[in-house]
Formats: C-alpha cells, structure tokens, sequence
C-alpha cells in the first residue's frame, strides 16, 4: 500500500501541477499557442497518453483515499472504525479509477 501512496504523492506534485499551470494559466492567458482541437484529440487517442492519464488519475485517488483514511484514523481518534473507513476510502478510490478507465477506454 505505501508504494501506491507515494506513487500517487509523486504523481500529484509532479504531474498536476504542470497540467494546470498549462491549461488553467498559460494557454487561457496567452503565454503560449494554444492547441488546436484535432491534436488534442489525437493526443488524447494515442493508447500511451490514456495509460498515463489512467495511472496518474489512479495513483492521485488511492494517495487521497490513504491520507484520508489516516485522517479519520488518527486525527479524528475514530480507529475503532478502522475497517469500515478504509473500505469506503480504498473502494471510492477503485471506483474513481474504474470510472476514469471507462471513461477513457470505454468510449
């Protein structure tokens, strides 16, 4: 379980950010040419992008449900609850990661 979270810790403080930083600040401000639809798509198409946006989608959710889940544990003093807190935080991250699987390979 500890090399999922740090995947996901790896990949949420690498990855994320330059997503971000590209198409929520530099390509609405101007900074840099923005990508026309069709090679987007075509990006978006390739199998290799879709794997690693699967993974990095994947790995984000089980680093949130992991801290999340320690979280309740721990600071919120519900260990007794253990079992049940991380079912639900391990299985909405499965769930997420399913979603996002369909989403990009089931269409």
């Amino acid at each position: 379980m500890w090399l999922l979270f740090s995947g996901g810790g790896v990949a949420a403080a690498l990855v994320l950010p330059v997503l971000l930083v590209l198409f929520g600040i530099a390509i609405p401000l101007g900074w840099i040419a923005v990508p026309d639809h069709g090679h987007l798509l075509a990006v978006i198409r390739h199998p290799l992008a879709r794997v690693g946006l699967l993974g990095v989608f994947a790995l984000s959710l089980v680093h949130a449900a992991h801290r999340f889940r320690y979280t309740l544990r721990d600071g919120l003093q519900l260990a007794r609850y253990d079992m049940g807190i991380a079912t639900v935080c391990y299985g909405g991250a499965v769930a997420g990661a399913a979603f996002a699987a369909y989403l990009l390979f089931g269409s």
